[in-house]
């Protein structure tokens, strides 16, 4: 008896937007499927998405173009590389000091006038005043990224992360989107949420490098000829990768550790040669910065350059260690792991809420959003008088208490000579909290329950406020909570230890990054930088490496939780176990047909092909014997129609044909739909000589290949298809079995068709 047709049953909606699979292949039954949704929430909005084409396509066009290139052709395209780079660092640079020049002065003169209404004993005014800035402050940023560009809603690291992975982000790095970020990270700063524009930053600096790499926005496109030389897939991750580590430099002023973050976090792939001009990136960001830093000191910048960027001085303080020290090191890295752990469980949980909230509509965004900056105004403002004032110690050398908006000893509602600890550390902007709890000899300063109260707020506020409609980051919350136990620590273990309390919030700090975002060397690296204490390096390297071991035996890092959220197919570096225990042969049984094509093809056949599938890339096959010719994507096919390269006859074309038709740089673009083409009656039956436009070299894999060794081959060289052949070639067997995309290979997908191979699902990841 005859096995059923397993595909009699395949719904069309079920297909893959990637791929395409073998009809000759023998029929397994099955039940199932292999099949995923190309939707995810890119930003704040729901989005169709494909993968980008990282690979070089070695068709006869690029060929021809490559040996004709000259040395001074070669050197041109390097030179402008660098030429970017440079670009890209000054640019981030400048807006750098842009927001930062910004949110100083919003922020601190909004404060100043606050403290005169205190002063005056007029409470309700001070927070009438105080809650309407940040109410206005918080509007304006929410309605422009609710209803301007939702893609500039967030950090956007996730979705960086998944760029550079190798799946398309739509409007991601748009001009629009690096318009509302900017505007938006200044006004949600400002307004005084608990977030940070580190995460921002880096998107900013990856939307500066995307749209330097294209000439302009899509609209308003630069027609400089060299500029078309980064008009691809694979240049444009080089450009993105600058960015991303020219933002954390900016945020941070940290050159070294903005490399490191690029390279451990968001980049997938690395080279020698992107290391160099990462770091030239970096360097161009410091420059800029101290320039800006140093003319602004003079006052010429109003209060900016007074408190800058995020810089903790702790380079007066000798660190010396004991053996007794290492026990409170160890209980912070514990403690900074297990809150990690739970902080992203708890977030996991609220950003489901939100995701249900934010799909009523944007008046809900925006509710939300303004909610939780009323919210924020009446923690901030109303449980500082909660504290007891503390009287100002005498042989202090700086002025107590504190006169304008910054200052370590606020008198808030106490009399003379004395101050509030509580709103010392609430009553400010977040950089200068972090600087006042990581400030050096001050024992006395804060009292248990005042760090205790900073320490619950911000928990809960960097749980509610990660996720509103507004671009928002992480690493200052995390730096917030972790500073406000590592201090309590520190308080706790003064009888016993010589460290200095400020250098405990630091280490808190750190423990909690590594717990909660699992970075280690750049996180290290960064500290030492914002520190400028090398004495730190051992007990922060072990710290985080603590941290981070604990935190992993719970759950993801953050970044993976929100990726996962959003539906973006990300790849891991390391398979899971049980995909040792499959082959792609078996995938590939599991799969609809594979749609392959003829080296010279009727045009009818390329438009029901274009019409009826939804795949980019497909197979060419031929020959009397057929055999893989290799690989033609649907871009190219598109390309054809738009030009109309048709013949009259079934045959080869010449050289001269093809170059008078096509460039290299043709072959880069996007040519939109195939609803976009129109094609005439006596055009369907006219021919196209595809090989030209062939990938002739596509990477393969045989069909008895485990699943695990082709997800690390598919990964590190950042491919969009794999294509299946048989493990032996010969008579009667047709040269394809299947072809694989990223979805194919993601762990999810795979278990909802094999469910048995789930046993193993909860044990560590192979290396």
């Amino acid at each position: 008896m005859e096995e059923p047709n397993r595909f009699a049953t395949i719904n069309e909606e079920e297909r893959d937007t990637e791929s395409n699979y073998s009809q000759h292949q023998p029929l397994l039954k099955r039940n199932r499927t292999l099949s995923s949704t190309p939707i995810a929430i890119v930003g704040a909005k729901v989005s169709h998405i494909e993968s980008l084409d990282y690979e070089v396509n070695e068709n006869d066009i690029f060929k021809h173009d490559w040996r004709r290139r000259s040395r001074a052709q070669a050197l041109q395209y390097v030179f402008f590389k660098w030429t970017l780079a440079f670009l890209v660092g000054l640019l981030t640079g400048g807006v750098a000091t842009l927001i930062g020049l910004s949110t100083e002065n919003i922020a601190g003169y909004k404060l100043r006038a606050v403290v005169n209404y205190i002063d005056e004993k007029r409470y309700l005014m001070g927070f009438a005043y105080f809650a309407g800035a940040n109410f206005l402050l918080t509007l304006v940023a929410a309605f422009l990224t609710v209803y301007f560009a939702p893609t500039a809603a967030g950090p956007g690291v996730p979705e960086i992360k998944a760029y550079l992975n190798g799946v398309d982000t739509p409007n991601m790095f748009g001009a629009t989107t690096l318009f509302v970020k900017i505007i938006g990270s200044i006004g949600a700063v400002s307004a005084g949420l608990d977030l940070g524009k580190e995460g921002p930053l880096i998107h900013i600096g990856t939307c500066i490098a995307s749209l330097l790499g294209q000439g302009g926005s899509d609209n308003f496109r630069l027609s400089w000829h060299w500029l078309r030389y980064f008009n691809n897939d694979r240049d444009k991750r080089d450009l993105i990768t600058y960015g991303s580590s020219s933002g954390v430099c900016a945020a941070f002023r940290a050159p070294i550790g903005g490399v490191l973050f690029a390279l451990e976090e968001v980049a997938t792939w690395w080279r020698s040669a992107l290391l160099w001009r990462t770091f030239f990136s970096t360097a161009v960001v410091v420059v800029v910065l101290r320039a800006f830093m140093e003319y602004c000191k003079s006052g010429s910048c109003g209060l900016f350059g007074r408190g800058g960027l995020i810089m903790f001085d702790v380079s007066g303080v000798i660190v010396r260690y004991h053996g007794v020290d290492i026990i409170p090191v160890v209980i912070i890295g514990v403690i900074g792991g297990l809150l990690g752990s739970l902080y992203n469980h708890v977030l996991h949980k609220v950003l489901r809420l939100y995701n249900l909230i934010n799909e009523k509509g944007k008046l809900h965004k925006l509710f939300l959003a303004l909610s939780v900056s009323l919210f924020t105004s009446i923690c901030m403002y109303g449980l500082p008088f909660l504290a007891k004032c503390k009287p100002c110690d005498s042989s202090l050398s700086v002025s107590c208490p504190a006169t304008g908006g910054t200052g370590n000893f606020k008198q808030f509602n106490c009399p003379n000579g004395y101050y509030n600890d509580l709103a010392t550390l609430l009553l400010t902007t977040n950089e200068d909290a972090v600087r006042n709890i990581f400030s050096l000899n001050t024992a006395t300063e804060f009292q248990v329950m005042s760090l205790l109260i900073f320490f619950v707020l911000y928990c809960i506020l960097g749980v509610v406020t990660f996720g509103i409609a507004v671009p928002s980051g992480l690493f200052l919350p995390i730096i917030l909570m972790g500073s406000g136990y590592g201090r309590l620590l520190g308080i706790a273990m003064r009888p016993y230890t010589k460290i200095d309390q400020g250098l405990y919030a630091v280490l808190g700090a750190a423990s909690l990054m590594a717990g909660s975002m699992r970075m280690t060397v750049s996180v290290c690296v960064i500290f030492l930088e914002l520190t400028n204490n090398l004495l730190l390096l051992p007990i922060t390297m072990l710290v985080l490496l603590i941290a981070k071991s604990v935190g992993d035996c719970f759950n993801p890092s953050i970044y993976e939780i929100i990726l996962e959220l959003k539906g973006l197919p990300f790849l891991e570096a390391h398979p899971e176990p049980w995909m040792r225990n499959i082959t792609v042969g078996e995938l590939a049984d599991v799969k609809p047909p594979v749609v392959t094509l003829q080296g010279i093809e009727k045009v009818r056949r390329i438009v029901e092909v274009l019409k009826n599938t939804t795949h980019n890339g497909f197979p060419v096959v031929g020959g009397e014997i057929p055999e893989l010719h290799g690989l033609v994507l649907r871009t190219h096919l598109l390309l054809v129609l738009k030009k109309k390269w048709f013949l009259n006859e079934r045959r080869r074309t010449e050289d001269w044909e093809v170059e008078e038709k096509f460039t290299w740089i043709d072959l880069a673009e996007r040519w939109g739909k195939i609803e976009d083409f129109t094609v005439t009656k006596d055009e369907m039956e006219m021919y196209v000589d595809l090989h030209p436009l062939i990938n002739t070299t596509p990477h393969t894999v045989a069909e008895s290949m485990s699943v695990a060794k082709v997800l690390v081959a598919f990964r590190q060289v950042g491919l969009r298809h794999m294509i299946i052949v048989p493990k032996y070639q010969a008579a009667g067997v047709f040269p394809v079995v299947g072809i694989l995309t990223r979805q194919d290979l993601r762990a999810c997908n795979i278990l909802s068709v094999f469910p048995h191979l789930a046993k193993s699902k909860s044990s560590k990841k192979g290396h």
